[in-house]
């Protein structure tokens, strides 16, 4: 058959990269993708919010799966749109994806599910907002453990964690009157801050059938010492030894399972990935947030460990026939993804920036360079995003992961390239 992969980023290239390998398939598109899936796959120059122009390809290269990656058109409802047109597709419908485009409907769900998360306020203004951070806090410098959300996509970036009275406020004025965001700040939510250590637990389902993936866990802020800004994800290792087979088990039962069970409630049925981002807290986990799609980069060391063809369980997904799949087969070493950013990133950088070095990078064993901000320029690989690589591999310990991926990531440069140095660092202690 035929695929289609829609989207641009590190996600779509591990998928194209992994979708590529499997004998059921004939060749490979990614719309509009990067310089990278450019050499695991065929760009189409379609951009991945081009409902029609996006139909109206695998009409007539007569696609026979289409995976959405990203989450804006998933949001915009293009899973929604291709079904109409009879084509099979793998990801949630419009309704469904609003459990990641809304925190705000994704908090109410929660409430409403009695899924453990932090407790919250949600408003509609700056001015509702801000007055009640200082009725709370009447001290101008009180100390506070707050975060502050926009509702909508904010790219990873709508986050901000306050520990001052000051902070909140100038948190709440950026997302609510400085529209840092955009639109996604039409409403925030206020929440506690919650402490322990995060980690990432990925599923597949249909609606019915939950194919729980191996805890993984993500790197958000952009400086070692988890310090510094909130990015789209700096890095991530998978399987974390932080989340145990018993811990795993209270997951699935007080998390994923009554999610699923929720959204067919509010008959908003859940097909595709769902993504938990927990805070393991000494009470238990707790859901810091839902995503709707592969995470960006969990997904990279996910699928460097699967051993299992992906196209079958995306078609399976898609059909509603995932209780027919025998168990996934997975690589029992663990692998990593540090990803290499922009000078700038999360704030603003410049683009066009020339790359060398990949070739060696990816001649070292084990080792696979997802492409994520990149584009393909008369032949020369250029700088076209924050987050640029993500430098994957496997090893035997996850100690020689990170040696692996760390060599890898020397060989590459750019002006102004970046990197955190611990990523993995914390399953040391475990």
């Amino acid at each position: 058959m035929k695929v289609l992969i829609v989207g641009n980023g590190g996600r779509e290239h591990a998928l194209a990269w992994k979708i590529s390998q499997s004998q059921r398939v004939e060749q490979v598109f990614v719309a509009p993708g990067n310089a990278g899936t450019a050499i695991d796959a065929i760009n189409i120059p379609i951009a991945a919010t081009d409902q029609e122009a996006l139909i109206q390809f695998a009409k007539e290269e007569q696609i026979g799966l289409t995976i959405v990656g990203p989450e804006a058109p998933l949001v915009d409802g293009l899973v929604d749109a291709m079904e109409d047109a009879g084509l099979k597709v793998f990801g949630p419908s419009k309704a469904a994806a609003e459990l990641e485009g809304s925190k705000v409907f994704c908090k109410n769900l929660l409430h409403t599910a009695n899924i453990p998360t932090a407790t919250y306020q949600t408003f509609g203004s700056a001015e509702d907002a801000s007055r009640y951070i200082k009725e709370r806090y009447s001290e101008p410098e009180s100390s506070v453990q707050l975060v502050v959300k926009a509702d909508g996509l904010a790219a990873g970036k709508g986050v901000i964690v306050c520990d001052s009275r000051s902070e909140a406020l100038d948190a709440i004025d950026r997302i609510a009157s400085r529209r840092e965001f955009g639109e996604a700040g039409n409403e925030l939510i206020i929440e506690e801050k919650l402490i322990g250590l995060e980690a990432s637990v990925l599923a597949i389902t249909d609606g019915e059938t939950i194919i729980t993936l191996p805890a993984a866990q993500d790197h958000k802020p952009a400086l070692d010492g988890d310090l510094g800004p909130n990015t789209g994800g700096m890095g991530a290792y998978c399987p974390t030894p932080i989340v145990n087979e018993d811990l795993m088990e209270q997951i699935e039962a007080e998390v994923l399972v009554p999610v699923v069970h929720a959204m067919k409630r509010a008959r908003r049925p859940f097909k595709g990935v769902l993504y938990a981002g927990l805070m393991l807290t000494a009470t238990g986990p707790k859901v810091l947030e839902f995503n709707v799609r592969f995470g960006d980069p969990e997904c990279q060391p996910l699928l460097m460990r699967l051993k299992s063809d992906l196209v079958d369980i995306l078609e399976a997904t898609a059909d509603g026939r995932l209780s027919e799949m025998d168990p996934l087969e997975w690589d029992d070493r663990p692998s990593i993804c540090v990803v290499m950013a922009s000078e700038g990133y999360p704030g603003e950088y410049e683009k066009g920036r020339s790359i060398t070095g990949l070739e060696n990078a990816a001649s070292i064993d084990d080792v696979k360079v997802f492409h994520a901000g990149t584009k393909l320029e008369n032949g020369q690989v250029l700088t076209n995003g924050g987050r640029v690589l993500g430098v994957t591999a496997l090893g035997s310990s996850i100690s020689n992961s990170k040696l692996q991926a760390y060599k890898a990531v020397k060989e590459i440069r750019w002006p102004g390239a970046w990197c955190r140095k611990d990523i993995s660092d914390k399953a040391m202690k475990y």
